[in-house]
């Protein structure tokens, strides 16, 4: 049976893919909290290794950087820059070693947070959707390929708000490894081909206002910029 569609359907997300002219088609966007243990006494948690906890952005929270408008409903933006995974395999339930087969790559990724609303939804105790899964807050690089970078473990991690360093630290730092977090969530959902996982971002998250330019950065892997216009 044929279908027709009520409108014509959205398209689907993409990246880059790095020294190609590939594009990687975004299923979903999951992002952990918390993994690094300065950035967690910087939020005022307790840094010990506990399991990693997910929070989601639509897919079309994601962008190559560039100008975006202020988003809607906050007054306090913030920046966290983040390695990101980048999963080109089917799996569920799965072990360190099946989940390192299924990163196709790695990107540079800013997770943005309008913090106030955050902090709201804390003090309530309501998800954090609204926070963080706004209208292109996943901005990202293009994804470098494990077959050009392999699976970086160690490099420079960080973030510059018009010339001035914010965050910086290296991915060695991050508590969870790629293939860990991918162990976690993969008992929790069916990881599939377009998946991008966020995991984590280190200390010195800060507010990001109308005219500020930002860079992000990861040694090896990429880097992603862009501009906060608005009146």
């Amino acid at each position: 049976m044929n279908e027709t569609h009520a409108f014509d359907p959205p398209a689907v997300p993409s990246l880059p893919i790095r020294a190609t002219d590939l594009v990687f088609p975004v299923r979903r966007i999951y992002c952990v909290g918390r993994n690094y243990a300065a950035h967690t006494r910087e939020m005022g948690g307790n840094p010990d290794r506990e399991f990693p906890f997910f929070f989601s952005k639509p897919a079309d929270a994601v962008t190559g950087g560039g100008e975006m408008s202020f988003p809607l409903a906050t007054e306090d933006l913030h920046h966290e820059v983040e390695l990101v995974i980048a999963v080109a395999g089917h799996g569920s339930g799965l072990g360190p070693e099946a989940c390192r087969e299924l990163i196709y790559g790695y990107a540079v990724g800013v997770d943005l947070t309008r913090r106030d609303l955050q902090r709201e939804a804390r003090d309530r105790g309501r998800p954090w959707d609204m926070a963080k899964g706004f209208d292109r807050s996943a901005p990202c690089s293009a994804i470098a390929p494990v077959s050009e970078v392999g699976h970086p473990r160690s490099g420079s991690i960080g973030l510059e708000v018009n010339g001035r360093a914010r965050q910086h630290a290296d991915i060695s730092d991050l508590i969870w490894s790629p293939e860990e977090i991918l162990v976690h969530l993969s008992k929790l959902v069916a990881l599939a081909p377009g998946d991008l996982v966020f995991t984590g971002t280190p200390a010195g998250v800060g507010q990001l206002v109308r005219g500020d330019a930002y860079r992000a950065w990861i040694t090896g892997v990429g880097e992603v910029a862009g501009r906060v216009i608005g009146s």
